[in-house]
């Protein structure tokens, strides 16, 4: 209840940026209690525990935004508006990537194989499954650019990053947030993956520079975040659009009668929102295959 009531969704809405800091706050909380009450579970329990934190805010903004439905005519106005509940939805998804990344990061050995031993697992499958070297965030798959031909590479991202925006339209439309479910499990996974980099490449430079070059760490850091974020960015945008429309649809089916005009405007609304989706899953495929790995 206390957390919950922290912020509603007009309050979200006119300061997104606030929802990074309770992004930080909700995947802190839900880490350390799932460490500490909850310790061999801990790696799936902390992103339940996000979640149940989450949930209330995300359907409410969806209730909030299928009202907003109404009383726009003009699809692009509409979607303008939803844009900034997108904005909001992906300061929450940063926050819990950097609140993830930290603990990743500070936890000792031996607690840390316990409190993420399922996305560690997850990406120890992943390299064992797929000669790889680029995460792509949505479908925590990994590829070889140089040894695939780009094409099939492509379309390989392309069409895992469909079906994980598929789950997010079909999650959000049958349990009304859930899509937040799937959004919150790929935070963790990102921010291990995050975490493996930076932890290879601070021992790197702490045996070349030594130990008192911060600076050098808050850019392994950043570098970290960036490789991820040039094409994972689009990608998690897709997948909150994509949970947008499903949760619209969903609060449509309860309120209103199928066939009535509300409902087939507040559908053509969430049509606009999935091809949007679409859209952003297209051109961040296009980003990991052939601008990412310019960089990394």
């Amino acid at each position: 209840m206390v957390l919950e009531s922290l912020f509603g969704p007009k309050k979200a809405l006119s300061s997104p940026w606030r929802l990074f800091f309770l992004g930080l706050m909700y995947a802190s909380i839900g880490t350390f209690l799932g460490l500490w009450i909850f310790k061999n579970q801990a790696s799936l329990v902390l992103v339940f525990l996000t979640v149940l934190a989450t949930v209330p805010l995300m359907y409410k903004t969806m209730k909030y935004e299928e009202k907003r439905d109404l009383k726009f005519t003009s699809e692009l106005k509409l979607i303008k508006k939803h844009s900034r509940a997108l904005i909001a939805f992906m300061f929450l998804f940063f926050g819990f990537v950097i609140a993830f990344s930290i603990w990743y990061l500070l936890l000792p050995d031996r607690l840390l194989q316990i409190t993420f031993a399922s996305q560690i697992e997850t990406i120890r499958s992943i390299n064992g499954g797929v000669i790889s070297n680029v995460i792509s965030p949505g479908a925590s798959s990994l590829v070889d650019i140089s040894a695939t031909k780009h094409a099939a590479v492509f379309m390989q991202i392309f069409s895992n990053n469909i079906k994980v925006l598929l789950f997010c339209i079909f999650f959000s439309f049958f349990y009304g947030a859930g899509a937040i479910f799937i959004l919150t499990w790929n935070a963790s996974v990102i921010a291990v993956a995050i975490g493996n980099l930076i932890r290879s490449k601070i021992g790197a430079v702490a045996d070349y520079v030594g130990l008192l070059k911060i600076g050098s760490y808050l850019g392994i850091f950043s570098l970290g975040l960036l490789r991820y974020a040039i094409h994972g960015s689009f990608e998690i945008l897709s997948y909150f659009t994509a949970g947008l429309a499903g949760g619209i649809i969903s609060v449509a089916v309860i309120k209103h009668d199928f066939g009535s005009l509300s409902f087939k405007k507040i559908l053509a609304d969430s049509v606009d929102l999935i091809v949007l989706a679409i859209v952003l899953v297209f051109l961040a495929a296009i980003l990991e295959v052939y601008v990412t790995p310019i960089f990394f």
